[in-house]
């Protein structure tokens, strides 16, 4: 699979050298030739000097071939215009832009353009691991679908849920279980499942039953 990655700073350097490792071929593009000297000697040929929007450039970087685009460079207008121009002129299916106002991010996720709220997700995931449970925080929206429809959220089990299975759990709330977290490791779950102390849940809901579900994981009642 070829990838076209815009921004070679941290970022998107290490994503290049980690999808080359895993197979794929990328070009990363940067107006700075600078940064390229992030790149392994190997990656530095597919590294294309310009801005991320033009489209001489994209097309350099082998953007008609491309089955994904990310625009990760430091500046929100930039990832978003060189996303945009990805999906919507090359018809490039895996899009995804690093936006740091979290304001715009929300935009773009409802006109389709996955985005990855560097600010917003940071914060967020520092508080959590700050103050878990305090105000309902983890609690709060882990991720939303493109069109707003779907949010995943997090949450410990409650003490009444201890000994059940998760298809009760999925039929007594308008949720579905996505995985759980237990002793540290990732478990995907089937119905059957019984659900033990100390698990931490990650349930898809619509966004309009979130506060409801919310608001039972973080009772007591089963």
């Amino acid at each position: 699979m070829h990838i076209v990655i815009l921004g070679c700073g941290r970022v998107g350097s290490t994503l290049a050298h980690t999808l080359e490792d895993m197979g794929h071929t990328v070009a990363v593009i940067d107006r700075d030739p600078e940064a390229f000297r992030r790149l392994r000697p190997g990656t530095a040929g597919a590294a294309v000097e310009g801005l991320g929007h033009d489209r001489d450039v994209l097309v350099k970087a082998g953007i008609e071939d491309a089955s994904a685009f990310a625009a990760v460079s430091s500046g929100d207008n930039s990832n978003i215009i060189a996303a945009r121009v990805a999906l919507e002129t090359f018809g490039v299916r895996h899009v995804v832009a690093r936006i740091y106002d979290p304001r715009r991010a929300q935009v773009y996720q409802r006109l389709g353009i996955p985005t990855v709220g560097t600010v917003h997700w940071t914060a967020e995931t520092v508080l959590r691991r700050l103050v878990p449970g305090s105000d309902g925080l983890d609690l709060g929206p882990l991720w939303r679908d493109p069109s707003g429809t779907l949010a995943m959220t997090e949450a410990p089990l409650p003490h009444g849920w201890y000994g059940k299975r998760v298809e009760q759990l999925e039929s007594a709330l308008p949720l579905r279980v996505a995985y759980l977290v237990r002793g540290g490791e990732l478990v995907l779950p089937r119905g059957d499942e019984t659900l033990d102390a100390g698990d931490v849940l990650h349930v898809l809901a619509r966004v309009g039953d979130l506060e409801s579900v919310q608001e039972r994981l973080s009772g007591e009642e089963s």
